[in-house]
């Protein structure tokens, strides 16, 4: 980490792993559908592809591609989130580190698609989101995509204000070397329309 904590860092301590795996859990019980980020990304890959859950959190999405035969790789900087991954599935590669110091991971890369779900971007440490959205380009592989799913306002959001637009975003996507392919409302596909609360955005890396 750099000196300045990443907004959720500020939020949980570093010491949410079990009640956030205690709440998808409660969610899935009462019967919510819980998978949606999976079948959202596993729809655009194909068979077998290579995946880096980029602040994978406890593991969730990523157990649920690997069950669809994809080969993930999560990376975390909350200890505790990781704790629950490797504990659910310890087969899986789960890696700690810090978003904007991927590089330091020394991964391969070539990745079909690097994800970054759940409120990743705008939870990041203030200043290290251009950075971020740069690491995460420079793994994917010509065609490789990067799908994010953020909140854009306060309803969205585990924080007061928004701390990212979709034109900062999108900037910074394509300072990175990345396009828009599509933007959706939600992980079901719905269309987005300008002003909305919440973007799903799928950005592709050139193929030449």
């Amino acid at each position: 980490m750099g000196s300045r904590r990443d907004r959720w860092a500020e939020l949980t301590g570093g010491e949410a792993g079990e009640d956030y795996a205690l709440r998808f859990a409660r969610l899935a019980e009462s019967g919510h559908d819980i998978h949606g980020e999976a079948a959202f990304c596993d729809a655009l890959l194909p068979p077998a592809a290579r995946i880096l859950d980029a602040g994978c959190g406890t593991g969730r999405i990523a157990i649920r591609l690997a069950e669809l035969g994809h080969s993930c790789t999560g990376v975390d900087v909350d200890r505790s989130m990781l704790a629950v991954a490797r504990r659910d599935a310890p087969a899986q590669e789960w890696l700690h580190a810090d978003l904007a110091h991927l590089d330091s991971l020394g991964l391969a890369p070539g990745f079909d698609l690097a994800l970054a779900a759940g409120n990743v971007i705008p939870l990041l440490a203030p200043g290290t989101e251009a950075a971020v959205v740069r690491q995460l380009a420079a793994v994917l592989r010509a065609g490789g995509l990067l799908i994010t799913g953020m909140g854009l306002d306060a309803e969205h959001l585990p924080l007061p204000e928004p701390t990212v637009t979709l034109t900062e975003f999108d900037q910074w996507c394509t300072d990175a070397g990345l396009t828009l392919r599509q933007r959706f409302a939600t992980w079901d596909g719905d269309p987005y329309r300008p002003g909305g609360g919440y973007a799903v955005s799928v950005h592709s890396r050139p193929t030449a």
